[in-house]
This record gives C-alpha cells, structure tokens and sequence, in this order.
C-alpha cells in the first residue's frame, strides 16, 4: 500500500500532519489526520482558584485568548451563582466584537486568501500574505495590518493586554470605559464596518465572479452533509457571547436547542488511540463513525454552521448579505466546507456592526462593574462562540472554590471529525489512478482543513494513555524505507 504524508500541513495554529492511504489501483482508501502534540490545560487548571482560571487559559493559545478568556469568565460567574451587571457584560461583548475583527481579518488575508487571491496551484513561495499583498497591492495590506492592530487595541484597552486578558472577574469585569475612550472606540467601529464590506467586495470580485473557483466550491469534492452548531438569541439570531447553543440537522430542522449548563444532555465525546483531539458527537445520534447524512452524529460548529443554525444575523447589513449568500448558494442549509470562508466575512461584518452598536450604548461607560459575590454553587458552565466554533468550559469546585475537575471543548475539537472527513473526500476527489500527485493538489487537499480555521493548541486535550512516536525514516527520494513505532507495551 502507498502512502502520501502532507508534513507539515500550512497555514494553520499549531501542527499538524496528513497520512494519506493509496489502494493498489492508485485511490484514496484512508486518511488520517494528526496532531502532534499535546496541551494538558484541564490537568493545570486542576488546584487552582477557579477566579484564577480565565487568566491561566488565555495561554492555551496565542490566537483566540479572548475567547478562553470570555468562557472561562462566564464559567467561574456560574460556579459563584452571579449574573453580571449591564455594563459588564456589554463591555464584555464590546471587547468580543474586537477579538473576532481581528482573528477574521487574519484568516481571510493571511490564511485562506492565497488559495484563492494567489492560486490554489500556485508557486507555494508565492501562495502567502505577500503573495496577495502583490495581487490587491501594498494599499490593501497596510489597510489589513492598520485594522487588525486597531482592533487589538480596543482588546489591549478593556482587556488589560491583547494576549494575556485580565478583564473578567467573578461577576463583572476590572475597569469601564471613559466618555474619550467610548468615543475612539466608536470611530474605530465605523472603520471595521467599511473595511468588512470592501472584504466581502474582493470575495465578490476574486471568488465568485471566477467561473473557475465558483465550480471548485459549488462542485468540488469539498461538499459533507453534517449537522450544523451554533450560539443563538432569544430569536435564534447568530449572538457570539451569549444565548443557547442550536443545532439543526441536514436538512435545517432544529435537533435541539440547550443552555450551557445542558451541554452534557447532547454532547458527548469519541476517542480514538491515534489522536490526542477528541471526536465530540450529538448523545441523541450516537457515534456512527467517521459518515455523513443525517444518520450521522458528527456535527460542525464553524462560521458557516452558525449561519446555518440561525435565522439570520441581529444586525442589518450582515442580515443583508446573510440573506444574499443562501439566495446566490439557493440552498439552506449550506454544507459547501468552501463556503465557510463567505460566512466568515459576514461574521465580520457583523462584529463590526455589533461593536458599533455596544460603542454607541448609553450603558457602556456606566460605573455598575461587578455584582456582589455572596457564596459559591460549586460547578459552572460558559458558553461562547470562539471564531472556530463553540467553546464550553466547565468547572466543579469544591465548597472553597479550589477546581477539582475541569472541562473544555473548544471550536475545533468539535469540528475533528468533520475535519477528517473533509480531507478525505478531497483526498478522494484529487487522487486518482493515473493523476500525478503534485504540490498544487495536495494544497488542494489541504484546502479541506484550512477552511475550517484550525487551532490545535486549543484542542489537544486527550491524551489516551500513551505518547506514541511514529519516526519515518526516507531515502534521497523521499521514499520511506524505514519506520519506527514507539507504542504502549
């Protein structure tokens, strides 16, 4: 049997490897995705104050601490029993809006945008951030750089620093907002909105005004029938702070509809012996294995399963070309994994609007910060839509608030399955008898993953007992003569 390893994979936050499987006729039989490595942050988190923890967990990434951050905050409010005051929890928002303006920027122009702005087949030194600064010209990357570092200043000013936020406390946050800052705060919202529209202008112009990248998501082999997850309002509107978490089946009916503290009646999590991420799946549909359909159990919770799982967005023109994209696509829910990029840019859209809107709050600068603590439940669960899916964390405590056990499943865990089933029908759809497997496809394959904005620092949180090693050993050709197994006795 022939192997092709993708090793590593690009683009993505942390590491990665694909093993590709070839039957004797030349196609795809298995492929197996995997992470190389291991973040025990339930195990550090055990011990600890549970006010502590939004703190420690914003170093599980360097990408998305805000959303660690903001979970883990709602989290601990649940295990004291308190609800924070108005303003806390818009300047909680208002802060959220921000981290996803710029964590979307980032995806679009630095990760997904040479696959389509440079070429999916393009020269790989080429197929990077620069590449696409030499399409759209150096105006349109120095606008990137300009609106991603005002975006981490509103994070640095409420956060109390960009990476390592130290906003949230048990039941409010740390400090508010002066009448100047609310103020440079809403211009700089104003800029997010016209900057997320001439984004979504060069998907128009680029993407779908190019037969050729049209066909590739419309009719490539980039298409799973899955059950879509995401954070919904009282009228089931997209919402990334807060809500209870939808999920609709493959044709677009409501499966279910819980709140945070629910989680465990609907989600439940496989392990396989050759990954550290977990394969979270719906209790209802049971673990089928790695199928798609509506017999399936594997979900996606991604920027397009949010739009998916909701009637619309809460605010308008991200509800204007929320409505546009299922009209152009004509179908809903949509299940093109290529999509997912379109309703990344929506989702920015519509954070910018969302930060206008909180900016332009008359409770946004009040001086309510924190609601009085008065005892402690001992076990709480926070809910938030992180840029690559949503994000839960659970923590018991015991009647001194020390962490006794913690729980996290993060965006990208949720969507591990969907991520191996992706790269396989892509797998399968490129490699072929008699097709030279060259670069072009396998960033092609690649192309399956990325779409889903992976990060791995967050998800590696199994680790099964064992740290197997796997050392392939290649000649001059690249060919594996070779292979060492380190595996448990």
């Amino acid at each position: 049997m022939k192997q092709i390893t993708i090793d590593p994979i690009t683009r993505l936050e942390g590491h990665g490897k694909i093993e590709i499987f070839l039957d004797d006729a030349g196609g795809v039989e298995n492929v197996y995705f995997q992470v190389p490595e291991l973040r025990g942050f339930e195990k550090f988190c055990e011990g600890r104050p549970v006010e502590e923890l939004p703190s420690i967990v914003t170093k599980i990434c360097g990408v998305c601490p805000g959303c660690h951050h903001m979970g883990s905050g709602k989290a601990v409010d649940a295990v004291f029993g308190v609800e924070p005051p108005p303003t806390a929890k818009k300047l909680r928002e208002l802060f959220y809006m921000a981290h996803f303006v710029h964590s979307h920027i980032a995806h679009f122009y630095a990760l997904a945008a040479p696959d389509f702005v440079v070429g999916p087949d393009a020269d790989p030194s080429k197929r990077n951030i620069l590449g696409v600064i030499d399409v759209v010209g150096k105006e349109v990357g120095t606008e990137v750089i300009k609106q991603r570092r005002l975006a981490q200043e509103i994070q640095a000013l409420l956060g109390g620093h960009q990476t390592h936020v130290v906003m949230n406390v048990p039941g409010g946050v740390r400090k508010g907002l002066t009448e100047e800052e609310r103020g440079d705060i809403e211009k700089k919202a104003e800029g997010f909105i016209e900057f997320a529209k001439f984004s979504l202008k060069i998907f128009e112009d680029v993407v779908l005004n190019n037969e050729k990248y049209l066909d590739l998501i419309l009719n490539g082999p980039y298409y799973m029938k899955l059950h879509s997850m995401g954070l919904v309002d009282k009228k089931n509107r997209v919402n990334f702070y807060d809500g209870k978490v939808r999920v609709v089946n493959t044709l677009g009916l409501e499966h279910c509809l819980y709140s945070p503290e629910e989680y465990q009646d609907y989600i439940a999590e496989h392990v396989e012996k050759w990954s550290y991420l977990k394969f979270p799946y719906l209790k209802k549909k049971g673990w089928k294995g790695f199928i798609d359909g509506e017999y399936s159990g594997v979900y996606t919770a991604t920027p397009l399963s949010r739009l998916n799982a909701a009637v619309g967005m809460a605010t308008p023109l991200a509800n204007k070309e929320y409505i546009r994209m299922y009209d152009v696509l004509d179908c809903k829910p949509v299940h093109h994994t290529l999509a997912m990029h379109w309703a990344r840019l929506i989702e920015l859209l519509y954070a910018a609007e969302r930060a206008l809107e909180l900016a332009q709050d008359t409770d946004i600068t009040g001086k309510e910060l924190r609601a009085d603590v008065k005892g402690i439940v001992g076990e709480g669960v926070g809910i938030v839509e992180a840029q690559r899916g949503t994000l839960t964390h659970h923590y018991w405590t015991d009647e001194r608030g020390i962490v006794t056990k913690a729980n996290i499943i993060v965006g990208t865990t949720n969507n591990n399955a969907a991520i191996c089933m992706s790269l396989k029908k892509a797998a399968q759809g490129f490699i072929k008898e008699g097709v030279e497997v060259n670069e072009g496809i396998l960033n092609m394959i690649e192309m399956a993953f990325r779409a889903y904005d992976p990060c791995f620092s967050c998800a590696t949180h199994n680790l099964p007992g064992e740290m197997p090693m796997v050392l392939n050993i290649r000649n001059k050709d690249g060919e594996i003569v070779r292979r060492i197994l380190r595996t448990k006795n």
